[in-house]
């Protein structure tokens, strides 16, 4: 059933279709992304995500690769880092999620000449190694869909940003409820989907606990299709030993400061990245504390790189995550911040350049960790303690 740009398809009790009317916010991106959709018809275009994609970027890459489907587009997906957190495996490996990794230095990428345009998917470009790839081969930017600030300029033909809402799986959600794809309970595909666009939005939003109406509409439309037990699966997705061992790093090594919790947890693999967020997490519940920060250098052998990774969780409201980020790490020589954040939540990655490197000489990583440990908690501790200047960290 044809709906026009200012319907929403909802469906009774009965099972048959209502319209109902478009939020006037809604109204104009939707509009401009039906008619992208066309004049894009028979094409194939690739989408970036950021390189570690948690669950709303990848839920909501695979809900635009199912609506471009439908309009006679095809997609490929893909992504530079890894997938570490284990409900993010589990979240692929369950319901089959296409998702690719492309390492920037292996040399095995796609070849770009088969796509006539990028989408960018809950980022803007600047958490991608890709992108600049993709810059370089000529391929224009087509769209970028993203919940987060503003964070660098953008030259693409659409741009739906939306900050006030909290996660990117909402506002693909919105496209489908205009029926821009009907979902369809008996289509295995349909039901995985809008199961991983329920885990992206509970993820974005801390379990629905900092959500907004929009997200609360979505997540209402998605109950009609998600398989519960298939979620269920997904959420129950055990933490591996070196995620607690990361946790139990962060616990003795925290600082507390006027109800800041900041810890260094050290060197991690690669592959173990996703460990920063989940102390994070576990940090901020400690009594007395509304933010916490957990960071890390992180060593990638494959492509010979060490980057320092944190993140931050706070449930202060009037502390933004973006600003705060933003202020305390500012951005690299092209304009490109270190650091962001959404609400509640933010993370920053810093690379650390020509001193990369992991040497079997102990004392050597000892002194590089202890260097890198105070700078980034002076950064940080400065703006907790502004009135205090420099701080000592011993």
């Amino acid at each position: 059933m044809a709906n026009s740009p200012s319907s929403v398809a909802e469906a009774n009790p009965q099972g048959t279709v209502q319209i109902a009317p478009v939020h006037p916010e809604q109204e104009a991106p939707i509009q401009a992304i039906r008619q992208l959709l066309e004049n894009h018809a028979g094409e194939r275009q690739i989408i970036l995500l950021q390189d570690f994609p948690d669950p709303d970027a990848l839920s909501s890459a695979w809900a635009y690769s199912l609506i471009a489907r439908a309009h006679d587009i095809d997609c490929d997906i893909y992504y530079a880092g890894t997938l570490s957190h284990q409900e993010n495996i589990a979240l692929v490996r369950l319901t089959g999620l296409p998702a690719r990794r492309w390492a920037v230095t292996s040399g095995d990428g796609p070849d770009l000449s088969q796509y006539q345009g990028v989408v960018l998917i809950d980022n803007q470009g600047t958490t991608s190694h890709l992108f600049p790839q993709v810059k370089a081969a000529g391929l224009p930017l087509v769209l970028v869909i993203d919940h987060h600030s503003p964070q660098t300029k953008l030259d693409a033909e659409f741009v739906d940003l939306r900050p006030h809402i909290r996660a990117t799986a909402t506002i693909l959600t919105q496209y489908l409820q205009c029926g821009m794809l009907t979902l369809d309970r008996s289509n295995s595909k349909h039901v995985k989907c809008a199961t991983a666009l329920i885990h992206g939005l509970r993820s974005d939003t801390n379990q629905l606990m900092h959500a907004s109406e929009a997200d609360f509409l979505a997540g209402a439309y998605l109950s009609r299709y998600y398989d519960s037990q298939l979620l269920s699966a997904v959420l129950q997705a055990s933490r591996s030993k070196r995620v607690m061992d990361v946790i139990e790093r962060s616990l003795r090594n925290r600082k507390i400061q006027n109800s800041v919790s900041i810890a260094g947890v050290g060197y991690l693999r690669y592959e173990d990245r996703d460990a920063i967020p989940q102390a994070a997490d576990f940090l901020i519940t400690e009594e007395n504390v509304h933010t916490a920060v957990v960071f890390g250098i992180v060593h990638d052998e494959d492509e010979e790189r060490e980057v320092v990774i944190g993140s931050l969780r706070t449930s202060k409201i009037t502390l933004d995550p973006d600003e705060f980020l933003k202020e305390a790490f500012g951005h690299d020589s092209e304009g490109r911040f270190f650091g962001g954040g959404r609400s509640m939540a933010g993370g920053f990655e810093i690379p650390i350049g020509f001193l990369s490197g992991f040497y079997e000489n102990g004392d050597y990583n000892r002194l590089k960790w202890d260097v890198f440990d105070t700078q980034i908690k002076q950064k940080l501790l400065r703006l907790v303690n502004p009135e205090d200047g420099v701080i000592s960290t011993d």
